[in-house]
């Protein structure tokens, strides 16, 4: 089971004394891309504004240019536990069961606009930058599409996809069986169900932390629908090469 997690805009700062150390991550084949992303980043942070304008800054994010500027010899922490947010509020890893947090380290990817696929554990340093980010002479829909997808094709089984459809674009799932994106519904006054845009992320982050705690590596969709139906949660299949994860109106309207 692999379960493909979005990153954060926001990043919890400090970690240990050690520095970022591409040879710690995993998926060692992306290190060229990370390297050309990181020397690029690297780059742009030379100049304050147009790195801020690269990243669509504000003047009270400034702050956030000093992480880039410092990249090479912040503090790392493991990626689960650096990024912040609706979603990783509610997954809440520093809380995680020592049983659950070994196995979102075997299961759970982020996929990193800086880095491409992390595992839950590699550690990284604070950053800032997005699916949109524009460095110079590198486009990152080029940099990590095809590498990332290769990437995901070499992984057996269940693949749950969590990301915002524009990550998605940075580096498709495979198109095959037990191979799902995940979309958050919720039902109206009318009963339609209808996707949710940013309330979905905190109906993420619950899931996976319910799917960690119950401590199963589910190997295909039924056996995933059936654990889900166990427990209340409305987990169905949907569109071809979907499940539908419902969510109450109420949950969604209260953030």
């Amino acid at each position: 089971m692999l379960l493909l997690l979005p990153p954060s805009e926001t990043k919890r700062d400090g970690g240990d004394h050690s520095a970022l150390d591409l040879s710690r991550l995993s998926y060692q084949r992306l290190t060229a891309s990370r390297a050309a992303a990181l020397d690029a980043t690297s780059a742009l942070a030379l100049d304050p504004d147009a790195m801020a304008a690269a990243l669509r800054l504000g003047p009270t994010q400034r702050g956030e240019l000093e992480r880039n500027r410092s990249l090479a010899h912040s503090p790392v922490m493991e990626a689960i536990d650096r990024y912040t947010g609706v979603l990783y509020d509610a997954l809440d890893a520093a809380t995680l069961s020592p049983t659950a947090r070994s196995l979102a380290r075997s299961s759970v990817v982020i996929h990193s606009a800086l880095f491409g696929l992390l595992g839950a554990g590699d550690p990284i340093p604070a950053y800032r930058l997005s699916h949109d980010s524009r460095l110079p002479g590198l486009k990152l829909r080029s940099l990590w599409s095809a590498s990332i997808a290769a990437e995901l094709e070499r992984h057996d089984g269940l693949i749950l996809d969590l990301r915002s459809e524009a990550y998605v674009a940075l580096g498709p799932v495979p198109v095959r069986a037990e191979s799902y994106f995940l979309r958050v519904v919720a039902a109206g006054v009318d009963g339609q169900k209808r996707a949710i845009n940013h309330f979905n992320k905190k109906g993420k982050g619950e899931f996976v932390r319910a799917l960690l705690e119950a401590r199963q590596d589910h190997a295909d969709a039924v056996s995933l629908i059936e654990w889900a139906r166990s427990c209340g949660i409305r987990l169905t299949l949907g569109a071809p090469g979907e499940l539908e994860l419902e969510v109450e109106q109420v949950f969604a309207a209260k953030r």
